[in-house]
């Protein structure tokens, strides 16, 4: 882990070795972090201003030495700790600093703090319960379709994403009575309308289980968490004037039966090969990815007849609309917004 060190104003900068030096213990439990940071003398008089993320110490000791030792124990569910999923990795962060000045003045000190845990086998995110974007096939079977939130555990209270950021879309069915399924998106575009109509602008992202857009940019297929699920991680672009639509037509299949027709391909260009998501030794599989398979998919009424009524277990989903902004517009957004609650304060 690395350490960062911010100096203020020279006051404060006589502690920078201090703090710089400090001796700092992590014990990851199972739902919880307990922290030991032991600090020399000089800063046991600024004791108040050493937190874990924002909570403060636990406990807090002067050592015989004239040291000072301060405890945090605190459940991950505490002091702002970041989730993040990566594979079969479950990992909690946050930092400790030392923050002499409140905010918004900068941490004099900051240290990372990191607690990674192997997935349970068979664990599933809650959201993935189902309960987002709920629509029925006309097998009966139950589909969803969702927009996540960056750190992909829940779901997404925005619908505004930077121009460049990557679209976290989920999908799922529902198992119910069903032998195990495997859920695939057959065939996405990405369109200016909520409604597919002949003149739609559209764009294709995947077509026949491949996707097009990892070839061209830095999308993927996440790995799964179960076989009713799958995530795509689409890297952003505009479409029209910025505001666009997801349609994707969802299938279920045989796990064990995959073929060219049902398939989830994605570009991994470390490999320089096109790969199958659920077992890469299986990958030829993908081979008409750049060839036959390829979309040659441009007008709307081209897409209004692929998603036509079709027999077997599938379903036709929309997600949207998904604003792409550039940053610039962003900044340019946060500044008005701040400027507008400036200008309420002072009138209050």
């Amino acid at each position: 882990m690395g350490t960062h060190l911010y100096l203020g104003v020279l006051i404060l900068a006589v502690f920078a070795p201090s703090v710089a030096n400090a001796d700092i213990d992590v014990v990851c439990g199972k739902n919880s972090v307990s922290v030991t940071w032991r600090v020399n003398a000089e800063l046991v008089p600024y004791a108040a201003r050493l937190f874990l993320g924002n909570c403060m110490a636990s406990q807090w000791n002067v050592l015989p030495t004239g040291e000072g030792e301060a405890q945090f124990n605190y459940t991950f569910t505490e002091c702002k700790f970041v989730k993040t999923i990566k594979g079969k990795r479950i990992i909690y962060r946050n930092e400790l600093s030392y923050r002499p000045q409140a905010k918004p003045n900068p941490p004099h000190f900051v240290h990372p703090i990191e607690c990674a845990f192997r997935r349970p086998r068979g664990w599933v995110p809650r959201f993935l319960n189902p309960g987002a974007g709920l629509s029925e096939g006309r097998s009966g079977l139950v589909f969803h379709m969702a927009l996540l939130n960056e750190e992909l555990s829940s779901i997404a209270k925005t619908n505004v994403i930077t121009l460049g950021s990557p679209i976290p879309i989920w999908a799922a069915v529902e198992q119910k009575s069903h032998q195990p399924l495997l859920l695939l998106m057959e065939e996405c575009v990405a369109a200016t309308t909520a409604e597919l109509q002949p003149r739609s602008q559209v764009y294709p992202i995947i077509n026949k289980g491949c996707l097009l857009e990892s070839r061209n940019g830095n999308s993927v297929f996440l790995p799964r968490y179960h076989s009713s699920s799958i995530i795509l991680y689409l890297q952003s672009f505009k479409l029209g004037s910025g505001e666009m639509y997801i349609h994707c037509k969802l299938t279920v299949w045989d796990p064990e039966a995959l073929d060219e027709d049902k398939k989830a391909c994605h570009y991994v260009k470390g490999n320089d090969r096109w790969e199958l998501l659920d077992d890469p030794s299986q990958s030829s599989l993908c081979s008409c990815c750049d060839s036959s398979c390829k979309s040659r998919l441009r007008r709307g009424v081209e897409w209004v007849t692929l998603c036509a009524p079709s027999d077997g277990p599938k379903r036709n989903s929309v997600l949207g609309p998904i604003i792409i902004v550039d940053q610039s517009d962003l900044k340019d957004s946060n500044t008005l917004m701040e400027s507008v609650t400036t200008a309420d304060s002072q009138l209050q």
